[in-house]
């Protein structure tokens, strides 16, 4: 059930406690891909996961705006800081808890939100409030995670196949001429470059032209087929905190 077209008797009427929410980024993705990538690509896996699974599962709507600033000098790309990011996401969460859905799976399309929402997760997993677990759908497509860039193959892939309208496709060549081969300037395992600025000239980083719309295809089923497995396994899970050694 999506909440945004929902009634709260709809709501107050279902018998379940499983939530999905959304998250995603407003920021660059080259010249070719809409700064909204992120909160499509992770609305359409959660959609798609949803479509697979037996139980009725509340959809949140998608937070849209996140951890972001290492993209801040291209324009239209919004952030907010580490602990508003936190604390929105964490409180989202726990008015659904209030309402009984205290098993949420946060469906995530932005690698700048991973660490903070596993922080989240397991936050309110261990006061009690709720259940929650981070799944990142670019990191449950098997062999294709090793080619996750930004603007690059999977998510320009993924828009292809979902809403081709939305890749700047007169772009592509310009797209790909100023991407970089690989995420950050790298020494000794450290990476030197706080903003994406430093090491891409127009904010794409892998060939996005690797990513056509069949493997956009192929990236949605895996991507999906994950989400449904653990939506079954969090549904499943007994989630009573572990006594006291």
């Amino acid at each position: 059930m999506d909440l945004s077209t929902a009634t709260w008797t709809d709501v107050r009427d279902l018998e379940t406690d499983l939530a999905v929410v959304p998250v995603g980024s407003t920021e660059q993705h080259g010249p070719h891909a809409p700064l909204g990538t992120d909160v499509m690509t992770a609305e359409a896996v959660a959609d798609a996961g949803l479509e697979r699974v037996d139980q009725d599962v509340v959809r949140a709507p998608a937070i849209p705006v996140g951890i972001a600033e290492e993209h801040r000098q291209f324009p239209g790309t919004m952030w907010v800081s580490e602990d508003t990011f936190r604390n929105y996401v964490g409180e989202a969460v726990e008015s659904l808890a209030r309402h009984g859905f205290d098993r949420i799976v946060i469906v995530n399309g932005h690698g700048g939100n991973v660490d903070a929402l596993r922080e989240v997760g397991g936050r309110l997993t261990r006061d009690g409030d709720a259940y929650v677990v981070p799944f990142t759908w670019f990191e449950g497509v098997g062999e294709h995670t090793a080619d996750m860039g930004h603007g690059g193959p999977l998510e320009t892939g993924l828009l292809r196949h979902l809403e081709p309208d939305r890749i700047r496709e007169e772009r592509i060549d310009e797209a790909r001429a100023g991407a970089a081969d690989g995420w950050g300037d790298w020494t000794s395992d450290v990476n030197l470059a706080y903003d994406a600025a430093e090491f891409t000239e127009n904010g794409v980083v892998g060939d996005p032209d690797e990513g056509d719309a069949q493997r956009g295809e192929a990236l949605l089923e895996l991507a999906a087929d994950a989400l449904a497995r653990l939506l079954e396994a969090v549904d499943e899970r007994d989630v009573s905190r572990p006594e006291r050694r």
